[in-house]
């Protein structure tokens, strides 16, 4: 199991574009548009967080993976997917963070 899942999810997500709102909890998420999105993985980010500042690593876990699946949501929903943040974290590889930083501020 790898990058794979998320591919496989990106692929379902996208499905569920075609679906009507009652038929799924993402359907209904994407007919409620970008504000609604943007909305859930606030409370994802913030459930995340309180997460990891309790230390419970198996709901760290377990809170991550939601804010991750509504992050798929709102590439999807946005016309992306995994692949273009894959990429993006590929061309980060081996760079400096600050090195990073620095070239995003010259920009």
């Amino acid at each position: 199991m790898s990058d794979e899942i998320l591919r496989q999810l990106a692929d379902i997500l996208e499905k569920r574009k075609q679906a009507a709102p009652d038929s799924s909890y993402v359907a209904s998420l994407y007919s409620k548009g970008l504000d609604s999105i943007l909305k859930k993985i606030g409370e994802e980010a913030t459930e995340t967080v309180i997460a990891a500042k309790d230390g419970n690593a198996d709901q760290l876990v377990y809170e991550m993976a939601d804010l991750w699946f509504h992050s798929l949501v709102l590439l999807a929903h946005q016309g992306l997917g995994p692949d273009q943040v894959l990429k993006e974290l590929e061309r980060r590889f081996g760079l400096s963070g600050l090195d990073e930083k620095a070239a995003r501020k010259q920009k």
